[in-house]
């Protein structure tokens, strides 16, 4: 029998719990890859359960203007994919977290797909989440990250047709990343009840996990969904905390407060 990896492990003991996984997502580098290295750790203490980390890219087309100025900030910093990988490999020295990089297909191609693979599996990426990478597009590596033991990450939306949804939920790796809404990230507030049909349809589809993100900003977004999703991803509202604390001696404690609100959200049924 296969070794479980860390996100079947995650989800795995969550399912045992009834709890709903919280998954952050932050910008490698913003404002720098060494206060990235302190934030991951005060989001695991915090009481995240995976860790999205994006990977800064010049021309993100599903970005909303806060995490656009996020990945900004990272590349003025001189952050690089190479610089991101020898991040995880520094804090897999301290945390098991599972970590997902998330990103465009650019920086990989540039790297090199092979060495990619072979480099990240070595730092302790778990999965890898290309959002401007169809699918049908996706062959050139796919082989590659599996040899790997890197899950690639399927992207899902309210636009996907139905015959194609259930074929991509059935070859789904890792957990499917559901898109709650048409349009980038924060960029709208999210009705849980539009989405619920979808994501519970998901469920019975997929052999994997089915996480919803995009518009969820509070501990009650949170709760609505966590109602009916196996896990919930936030990142704008996180990224602009970073934007507005900085290096100021208060970013982590207000990180880490956000994070514990969350997760009570997730973990405290709706009244």
């Amino acid at each position: 029998m296969a070794k479980m990896s860390r996100i079947e492990t995650v989800f795995t003991t969550l399912r045992k719990r009834q709890e709903t996984a919280l998954i952050p997502f932050i910008t490698a580098g913003d404002p720098n890859l060494d206060r990235t290295a302190e934030l991951i750790h005060c989001l695991a203490d915090a009481g995240a359960d995976l860790i999205e980390l994006g990977v800064p890219f010049s021309d993100p087309m599903a970005d909303g203007p806060t995490i656009q100025a996020a990945s900004e900030r990272a590349l003025d910093a001189g952050t690089t994919l190479g610089g991101v990988l020898r991040l995880v490999t520094d804090v897999r020295k301290k945390t098991q977290i599972p970590l997902i990089l998330m990103g465009y297909y650019n920086p990989v191609f540039c790297y090199g797909s092979e060495r990619f693979a072979h480099d990240a599996a070595t730092a302790g990426v778990d999965a890898l989440l290309l959002v401007d990478l169809p699918p049908e597009e996706i062959d050139e590596i796919s082989t590659m990250m599996r040899g790997a033991g890197i899950d690639l990450i399927t992207l899902l939306a309210p636009t996907t047709p139905p015959e194609r949804m259930q074929r991509l939920a059935a070859a789904a790796e890792g957990y499917l990343y559901y898109v709650s809404m048409t349009g980038v990230t924060g960029a709208q507030k999210i009705s849980p009840e539009d989405i619920r049909v979808a994501v519970e349809d998901l469920r019975g589809m997929a052999a994997v996990p089915v996480a919803v993100g995009f518009g969820i900003t509070t501990a009650e977004d949170a709760r609505a969904v966590g109602d009916f999703a196996d896990g919930v991803v936030v990142g704008s509202a996180l990224v602009k905390i970073i934007e507005e604390n900085g290096q100021s001696k208060e970013l982590l404690p207000k990180v880490a407060k956000f994070i514990v609100e969350l997760k009570h959200g997730l973990t405290t049924p709706a009244s």
